[in-house]
């Protein structure tokens, strides 16, 4: 199999993309890309649909998408009939468990302001509000 003259080392994608070379490799192992052609060197070399597929699933990541979802998302890019549809139904589940986490992290921030609130900030350690609910056992 003959190497594109276009082609690209793995120290280029990573750099093109802004990604680690063992994340390159990572991916690869994932099967989140595909196991690149390999020079006469044993060199591993990409062409410009890796790049491409790294970009996706960079942002896909920063969206909140898991590395599974990532391969459904990658997966159903390419299927024509049901796709758009199928891409947007994992992006409403993964919009609403980001909401449901928001929830969770504001309930567990206004817990700690309280916490913050009611310490006095200096004192006998053990009548520190933070340590004690800390330490606390809390009813199951």
């Amino acid at each position: 199999m003959s190497i594109p003259a276009d082609s690209l080392t793995i120290g280029a994608v990573a750099k093109r993309v802004g990604v680690a070379i063992d994340t390159i490799r990572y991916y690869e192992r994932e099967g989140l890309l595909p196991a690149p052609l390999r020079r006469a060197s044993g060199y591993r070399s990409y062409g410009e649909g890796t790049i491409a597929q790294l970009r996706f699933i960079r942002r896909a990541k920063q969206l909140g998408f898991t590395l599974e979802e990532i391969r459904e998302l990658l997966a159903l890019s390419a299927d024509r009939q049901r796709g758009v549809k199928a891409v947007k139904q994992r992006a409403q589940q993964r919009l609403a468990a980001l909401e449901q986490r928001i929830v969770e992290l504001q309930r567990v921030r206004d817990g700690l302001a309280q916490l913050v609130e009611s310490c006095p900030g200096h004192g006998a350690p053990e009548q520190c509000p933070i340590l004690r609910a800390l330490t606390d056992e809390v009813p199951a």
